[in-house]
């Protein structure tokens, strides 16, 4: 489970921001001019441009409204709906009637297997028990790296072939977990089909850092990751696999994922590119000794290093209410990204190796030369005893990620984490999630954008299903309070700095008790009169522990509290966190 920094220092002076934001505007320009021809644009250009189309601002475009472009798949492709066009820069994604989501489908895209040198269970335990647990669709997530790349990659897939067959209706991905070069670990995963196991053997061999032993934080690393998400962009343009995703994985841990390598991630191909695990996995580390490990909630327990990028504070080492920091923090650097207008979504997941409470272990005679050798540990076997000492818990038992899709299939499910369509909570804290904003007969949901004219009233009304059923602890969680966070779109907001970290005016502007409140209820807030562009995003609490937010009470007068190593109970602190919602004024 434990995972350490590669030797990862940062230069500023290296990374040419500013050069890097005139690329960036020079490509949104070219894509939205009537002057050039498709055949002239990249890919990801192309992609913009049908974005513009679709939204009926292709050659009326300003230098601001290009720093927005990104700001929602999901408007194009309502817009595109409601002129009966399709979006060829969807590559095959179909607009769905209506935008709706028909289904909230519950999983984990962070889960280990035998397959892993720090691995134990085989693909068929993970996917048995994730099912039992409530979840919908898995990604196993094997660690990347050399054994895996010449044997892992073939030999896990007869067994998720043999899964998906087992557990008709359960949705059974295959990924990996990627070595980002110059940076920490992160899913890849692609839509089942003929070639999947060849597109993820061959992104492995030529992108992994750990292959191409490109852990180094130098330019010619980040650019290798860089190139790693757009060849998965080819890939999906070619048709080679019919989707492919990449979120990066417990980003604040080690602090090497710098915000220049994420703002770089996410414009290096923003179909591919879509996020990061908002709360990482090893939620069981918190449990005290005695029936835990007594060590840190969610494997954050590091501290700054030579490896770390400077600007990072002390406190960004420890997961906050079991959150990242970087998601955390009101006004921090998840709201930074979401304050340029682009869509970067969140996950929750288990990121299970070997699990709290089990009686397995792996079998005599496995070592590590064993796993070299054959690129894989044997199947586990009773091992007499209860293992309490282990940080993980199994897939749904604790950390779910639930993602609004059209229909119960693979690719929906991608769409749907893609559109941003997304909410997260742990411990099963609420049944269900709806948030919507209005404005007139307009509405949007999450990871969407409502475009209404200037001055138009909007409002928000939120829905939720209270827990009425135990969770896998054995108690009703009761949610206690739901706070209101929004924050303004500056497209430039970045700019002169790739590096910036926070968001100035991002502010929590409300906090409801909830507390009390059963079935299914409303709130209902007024956003006032809509002037410039916005954002609101939404997280809710059994209110157990709190304090004053990172950047002070003006911004969060109680959000979640830093998890103290060794007695961080994960069950004693529930939230879920939604995905934004933005909204714009027309022209």
């Amino acid at each position: 489970m434990s995972h350490h920094p590669d030797g990862h220092s940062h230069d500023h002076a290296a990374h040419g921001h500013s050069h890097e934001h005139s690329r960036e505007v020079d490509d949104l320009t070219l894509a939205a001019s009537s002057d050039a021809s498709d055949r002239d644009l990249t890919p990801a250009e192309v992609n913009r441009r049908g974005l513009l189309r679709a939204a009926g601002i292709t050659g009326a475009l300003t230098a601001g409204i290009a720093g927005m472009t990104g700001i929602s798949p999901a408007m194009a492709e309502e817009a595109a709906r409601r002129r009966g066009t399709t979006d060829r820069a969807g590559q095959g994604d179909q607009p769905t009637k209506g935008g709706k989501i028909r289904h909230w489908l519950a999983g984990d895209h962070h889960i280990h297997t035998q397959y892993s040198s720090d691995g134990q269970y085989t693909v068929l335990d993970q996917a048995q028990h994730g099912a039992a647990y409530g979840l919908d669709w898995m990604v196993i997530t094997d660690h990347g790296g050399p054994t895996h790349a010449h044997l892992g990659v073939d030999l896990v897939n007869p067994d998720i072939l043999a899964a998906r067959d087992e557990l008709d209706g359960t949705l059974i991905f295959q990924g990996l977990e990627w070595n980002i070069p110059a940076a920490e670990h992160g899913t890849v995963f692609v839509a089942p089909g003929k070639h999947e196991v060849a597109v993820l053997k061959q992104f492995e061999n030529k992108y992994d850092g750990s292959v191409r032993d490109a852990r180094e934080n130098t330019a010619e690393n980040e650019a290798l990751a860089v190139a790693g998400i757009q060849w998965l962009g080819q890939q999906k343009d070619k048709r080679r696999v019919e989707d492919a995703l990449f979120l990066a994985n417990h980003p604040a841990r080690n602090g090497i994922d710098s915000p220049h390598e994420v703002r770089a991630w996410r414009d290096a191909d923003d179909r591919i590119a879509v996020g990061w695990e908002g709360a990482p996995g090893h939620q069981a580390g918190g449990l005290p000794t005695g029936y835990g490990p007594g060590s840190a909630r969610g494997a954050y327990g590091n501290s700054p290093s030579s490896a770390s990028f400077p600007g990072y504070p002390p406190e960004s080492y420890r997961s906050w209410g079991g959150f990242d920091f970087y998601t955390s923090t009101v006004g921090g650097l998840w709201d930074s990204l979401l304050a340029e207008g682009k869509p970067w979504s969140i996950s929750a997941n288990s990121d299970s190796h070997r699990n709290w409470g089990d009686t397995s272990a792996r079998p005599d005679g496995s070592t590590s030369e064993q796993f070299d050798r054959d690129g894989r540990y044997g199947n586990p076997v009773y091992g007499g005893a209860v293992e309490l000492e282990r940080a993980d818990f199994w897939p749904g038992f604790y950390s779910r990620t639930h993602v609004g899709a059209a229909s119960r299939d693979y690719t929906a499910v991608m769409k749907g984490i893609r559109d941003g369509r997304v909410w997260v909570d742990h411990g099963n804290l609420v049944k269900q999630v709806d948030v919507r904003v209005l404005a007139g007969a307009r509405s949007e949901t999450l990871g969407g954008t409502l475009l209404a004219k200037r001055g138009s009233r909007v409002r928000l009304e939120i829905t939720i299903t209270a827990q009425d059923v135990p969770n896998w602890a054995m108690f009703t969680p009761k949610l206690n309070r739901v706070d209101l966070i929004r924050g303004a779109v500056d497209p430039f907001h970045a700019t002169s700095d790739r590096d910036t970290l926070t968001a100035p005016d991002t502010k929590v502007i409300e906090q409801t008790d909830t507390s009390g409140r059963e079935g299914t209820f409303t709130l209902r807030y007024d956003l006032g009169e809509l002037d410039e562009a916005f954002y609101v995003r939404l997280r809710g609490t059994d209110a157990n522990r709190s304090q004053v937010g990172y950047l002070g009470d003006d911004v969060d007068p109680a959000g979640p509290a830093i998890d103290v190593v060794g007695d961080a109970d994960p069950w004693t602190d529930l939230w879920f966190y939604t995905n934004p919602i933005w909204v714009l004024p027309s022209r």
